[in-house]
């Protein structure tokens, strides 16, 4: 007998639709399965097997196969668990093939026939709705994602005997509703600016990088402070609009990183990756890709600390995420992209000891060893980090100040209010800050002063700024014109911004 239902799967950060088809005939008992299903797929069969009869369902030993369909796409989901065990109980007449049409499976099965959570389950939803399915059947603990998803019929499955009582209609169940979700609070889990003392210079490039988006690195000293102020970086970040909180979430399910009955992550992604990361794992990959450090920080910051000791191959994997704000992993299986538009934070110390330039203690490398240390770091990176500071070692007189520092809440006010500005001057282009223009948005929407203008023409003589330089000191200085609520770019806007630049104190070449 033959019978069919729908399952689901991911492919990259979308949602996969599988039609597992079930044959049960007569001959030598077996259990074969095709349609390119990879190790943790094939494993399904004897946790269906033995779920099906611990959940009390008696079927005869048969000949038993089961296609999943398209066969030209790997299916490395768990979630395939249930839909390959409600084919197969159709198959064999326990359940009728009229009572799972239209409906979408997806949970793994435990041995006694209880039902698992499974990573993705969010992009899984999204093509549910988009498909037209009547209702998707997921486990307990994975509710809360589902119903993100408008307009789709969610049903809370606890065991396999359970959903076959219910598709049988021995029993009646109601749609899930929302159960409290696991949030991060704001006020819990930000650090604030007001406790870091001095470092004005640095405060407000980073006030400035929030603004615009703008890739911002830090050189000083050890213990400067360094780390310190970037952690404060999403502090000052606007809030995430719902369709940037559903892209995080859709990156976090299918990587199988959110909480245990989560629900929309409303908080801005904060990843610090070692530097031992492998290019791999901070850009995504593997036999079937997954996402990277630089896809789950995706819509907020990646935060590089000790960028020098970054392997080299992995630093210059970020070259194209930097510049597109995706990430294309090609592979013999399959060819995907990750969305990684985010804001790039760096430190670094100026030298391996630390301390070249350093008021307080003396330096003990070699100018050749500091220029080695900084080579690691090369040009074409270095372009596309729009804001270079130097961070300064903190003075005991600013260190012990009674006065309190400006509050996060108090710099994310006139960040939002730069933004709002972008978001209105960008409203046809799609884009949402200035980091993100490109340079024909740049000539269409900035608006350069004469005075600005010379400024920039004799800086990029002198600096020898490739195109890119001028176009990114262009942008960070439309974010100063953003902040001083201006609708030109003057030359005190540009001045700043070159100072913003080159303000590190070490010799590149």
């Amino acid at each position: 007998m033959f019978a069919k239902c729908c399952g689901t799967t991911t492919l990259g950060v979308d949602g996969q639709i599988i039609d597992v088809e079930v044959d049960v005939a007569s001959g030598l008992p077996a259990f074969d399965m095709v349609g390119l299903p990879d190790t943790m797929v094939k494993e399904a069969k004897e946790r269906v097997r033995t779920a099906v009869k611990n959940s009390g369902i008696k079927i005869m030993p048969q000949k038993v196969t089961v296609n999943l369909a398209p066969a030209g796409i790997r299916k490395d989901s768990p979630g395939l668990d249930l839909p390959i065990a409600v084919g197969l109980l159709a198959a064999y007449g326990v359940l009728p093939q009229t009572s799972i049409e239209n409906y979408l499976f997806s949970g793994e099965l435990s041995l006694e026939g209880q039902l698992r959570a499974v990573p993705g389950i969010l992009p899984m939803a999204i093509k549910a709705r988009e498909r037209g399915f009547k209702a998707f059947f997921v486990a307990s603990d994975n509710v809360n994602e589902a119903l993100l998803v408008d307009g789709l019929t969610i049903y809370s499955v606890s065991t396999l005997k359970d959903l076959v009582d219910f598709l049988n209609h021995k029993v009646q169940w109601e749609p899930a509703v929302h159960t409290d979700a696991v949030e991060e609070s704001q006020e819990e889990m930000l650090e604030d600016f007001a406790d870091v003392q001095g470092q004005f210079v640095a405060k407000r490039a980073f006030e400035i990088a929030a603004a615009g988006g703008h890739n911002i690195l830090l050189v000083g000293s050890p213990g400067a402070g360094k780390t310190m102020l970037a952690r404060r970086l999403n502090s000052i970040l606007p809030e995430m609009t719902m369709k940037e909180a559903l892209e995080v979430t859709k990156i976090y399910s299918v990587s199988g990183l959110l909480k245990k009955n989560s629900g929309l992550i409303t908080r801005r992604p904060f990843r610090s990756p070692h530097h031992t990361t492998s290019s791999v794992a901070m850009i995504g990959g593997g036999s079937i890709p997954h996402p990277g450090e630089v896809s789950l920080s995706h819509n907020g910051v990646l935060f590089l600390d000790e960028l020098p000791e970054f392997s080299k191959q992995t630093l210059e994997a970020l070259r194209q995420p930097l510049e597109d704000g995706v990430v294309s992993i090609a592979r013999v299986n399959a060819s995907l992209t990750f969305p990684s538009r985010i804001l790039l934070c760096c430190s670094m110390n100026p030298c391996p000891c630390g301390y070249y330039n350093d008021p307080e203690k003396q330096c003990d490398c070699s100018l050749q060893e500091i220029k080695r240390y900084n080579r690691k770091i090369s040009g074409p990176l270095l372009d596309r980090i729009d804001i270079h500071i130097r961070v300064p070692r903190v003075s005991y007189k600013e260190l012990t100040a009674t006065e309190q520092a400006e509050s996060s809440a108090a710099i994310r006010k006139r960040v939002v209010a730069a933004r709002e500005r972008q978001l209105k001057r960008f409203e046809k282009y799609g884009i949402v800050c200035n980091a993100q223009m490109t340079s024909s948005i740049l000539k269409k929407t900035c608006v350069v002063t004469k005075e600005a203008q010379k400024i920039l023409r004799a800086a990029f003589i002198e600096k020898k700024l490739s195109a890119r330089s001028y176009d990114r000191l262009k942008k960070v200085a439309q974010t100063i014109a953003d902040l001083d609520s201006s609708d030109e770019i003057t030359g005190v806007h540009i001045a700043e911004a070159i100072q913003l630049r080159n303000d590190i104190g070490i010799n590149w070449e």
